[in-house]
């Protein structure tokens, strides 16, 4: 057994979590269970009474943060020492939101004035775009921006921009090519002129394989338009550190955006890689983006534990995927702009907390990171809904919805937060045999096929849920939530004494996939690998079944 699970506060967790009642009866006991389990700071409320607690569960959760060191790794994160062990880096993604007079250093090193540089640089590169100063090939503005990326060089700018779109401002069209489907980059290129369109390519060595062959196609459409290698400057811009391949591509080094070895892709949306969203939303609303996160920065890192928001979700998520058994957790967004929230939340856990193995490299003897799934809230309450209210497995879940509509119209609003406040009750109490009997009894039915219908209208309950509520979706408020997700995947690493800041397995996958692209060009059989692998190699170089 490892160090953690042998502890007493970890055994004593293991002792609770079958011994407490159902929800219903914690609710029944304490009519201030609210104001007891729920928090707020940042525009933002947490509501996390309706979860399988109580306050001597969350005591023992409270000591396990303080036996596993968070406070001090916290720290650590926050000063900038290489918490990323394998990598030997510092995890700074706070120093991108950082104020300008901070000083967050790395080896030595302020690095926040070189963030505020990036941060001027991409305010006069937009304002370039936006008054018409910078202009394509052929004297005329650009229209359009497709963003090239892939993983969180992609899911961060595309999802952020959709949830702000209240916020777009006209002046510029932006599309997102990540997938290497040629589907993908074909269906945008069909509808774009290429005198005013600007491609921007993000990706750190400018070598990701997904992200470059992109990038090539678009240039090699934008050439056979009719137009010159001395073109490609005034339509491709790039985000990366491998400048020296950017410039030979043929962008021109003034439009070149930094990327840095202490930020991580899934992480980077806050950086130049947010390029895109500052580019739909203007300057001003994306560093509202980052005051909202910066305010979150400061709540995690000052707030005691008992009262951080990061601090309560991480351990409540330790508490479900370690004692209580569940292997996947929820997010239902109660807003349309937020739709894609869960994707975001997804990349984020499942490629920070999907580890094996301690920092120390041994191989864990619990659970770690979940599957994070989860869309829009009144759709799912028609499909997989059913799932967590009937189904045997236990599936923790977020609702997140603003209380104010950027679009009120008629009932709507009232009708969508009546949905999502419903759920959780419905979640939480569930329906008993006899309160399904009841209803059953005015009908005209036998009262064998009553009985019998009244078993299959039970609902266990006792499934845990946090309310997420904002006023309003703005970019201050949308940084602050999207913050509370970066800490709280920090807070469940930290307890399982793991790398969240690594990714070894998507690093597996690029080298054999580079490997077998080698071998679907080659002329001879392919006979060297598995012979499932030999044989969908040799059938697509056939093109046929």
């Amino acid at each position: 057994m490892s160090k953690l699970t042998q502890s007493s506060t970890w055994q004593t967790l293991q002792g609770l979590s079958k011994q407490l009642p159902h929800m219903r009866q914690l609710f029944a006991e304490d009519p201030q269970r609210f104001s007891k389990f729920s928090a707020r700071d940042c525009g933002l409320l947490l509501d996390y009474s309706k979860n399988r607690i109580d306050a001597q569960v969350m005591q023992l959760l409270l000591q396990l943060a303080e036996n596993s060191g968070l406070p001090h790794k916290i720290a650590a994160m926050f000063a900038g020492e290489p918490i990323n062990t394998t990598e030997k880096r510092a995890v700074l993604h706070i120093a991108l939101r950082a104020p300008a007079d901070a000083d967050i250093r790395v080896d030595g090193v302020n690095v926040v004035p070189e963030v505020q540089a990036t941060l001027a640089k991409m305010a006069a590169f937009i304002e370039a775009l936006y008054s018409g100063k910078w202009r394509g090939c052929t004297g005329q503005k650009i229209t359009d921006v497709v963003a090239i990326g892939i993983g969180g060089s992609f899911l961060g700018p595309k999802i952020i921009s959709e949830a702000l779109k209240p916020y777009w401002n006209g002046k510029l069209n932006c599309h997102f090519v990540a997938n290497v489907d040629g589907s993908c980059l074909s269906d945008k290129l069909k509808m774009l002129a290429p005198e005013t369109t600007l491609f921007l390519m993000s990706s750190k060595s400018f070598g990701t394989q997904e992200t470059l062959t992109n990038t090539l196609s678009a240039k090699s459409w934008f050439l056979g338009q009719g137009h010159t290698q001395a073109d490609v400057a005034k339509h491709f811009a790039a985000i990366t550190s491998n400048v020296a391949k950017a410039t030979e591509f043929g962008i021109d080094a003034d439009n070149i955006f930094p990327m840095w070895d202490w930020v991580g892709g899934r992480y980077s949306l806050w950086s130049a890689i947010g390029l895109p969203i500052a580019l739909l939303i203007g300057m001003d609303n994306f560093l509202a983006l980052l005051k909202g996160a910066r305010a979150m920065d400061v709540h995690f890192a000052a707030t005691p534990l008992s009262q951080n928001l990061p601090v309560i979700m991480g351990l409540l998520a330790v508490w479900y995927n370690n004692f209580q058994g569940a292997q996947s957790h929820v997010v239902l967004t109660y807003d349309h702009y937020l739709r894609g929230l869960p994707a975001y939340f997804q990349q984020l856990d499942m490629e920070s907390n999907g580890k094996s193995v301690t920092l120390d490299g041994e191989t864990v003897d619990y659970t770690t990171g979940p599957v994070i799934w989860g869309g829009e809230g009144t759709n799912g309450q028609h499909a997989y809904h059913q799932l967590l209210h009937q189904g045997t497995a236990l599936i923790p879940a977020d609702f997140i919805m603003p209380l104010q509509s950027h679009n009120p119209l008629g009932v709507h609003h009232q009708q969508l937060a009546s949905n999502c406040f419903g759920q959780t009750q419905a979640l939480m109490r569930g329906r008993t045999y006899a309160e399904a009997l009841a209803e059953l009894q005015d009908s005209s039915l036998p009262e064998a096929e009553k009985q019998l219908l009244a078993r299959h209208k039970v609902m266990a309950g006792n499934k845990p849920s946090n309310t997420i509520l904002m006023n309003k979706l703005t970019p201050e408020t949308l940084g602050a939530l999207i913050a509370l997700y970066e800490h709280r995947t920090f807070v469940q690493g930290a307890i399982w004494d793991i790398n969240s800041f690594d990714q070894w397995g998507v690093e597996l996958g690029k080298t054999l996939g580079n490997d077998v692209l080698s071998r679907l060009a080659a002329t001879e059989a392919c006979t060297a690998l598995d012979s499932s692998s030999n044989a969908l190699i040799n059938l697509f170089r056939q093109q046929k079944i």
